[in-house]
């Protein structure tokens, strides 16, 4: 069963980073507030990335990586700054995220 992390912006700017086998369902307990205390606080906002995975281990580690990222990092996903990603990057990989296609 696929499992996606998603990123959203939250109505303040904040980018929350989650993952979940069902994003639609998952934004909707966010809107609600039932999704997570900051997405409470801060409002869900939108998707602005959703990545497919094919399990939820491999989701799990990808949303630890991007959440031990910098904000301008993290940014530069959501925008899909090639660029910008390969200069914040330890690793010069120019590989894309797969977000970006």
């Amino acid at each position: 069963m696929p499992f996606f992390i998603y990123i959203l912006r939250l109505n303040d700017g904040r980018l929350y980073v989650g993952h979940s086998n069902n994003p639609p369902r998952r934004h909707t307990e966010h809107e609600s507030g039932k999704g997570s205390r900051t997405t409470d606080l801060f409002g869900a906002g939108e998707f602005v990335i959703v990545e497919e995975h094919p399990d939820r281990s491999s989701a799990a580690a990808r949303e630890r990586q991007i959440k031990g990222w910098t904000h301008a990092k993290k940014r530069a996903l959501a925008a899909c700054d090639l660029d910008g990603l390969h200069t914040l990057a330890r690793s010069r990989s120019r590989t894309p995220p797969p977000s970006c296609g």
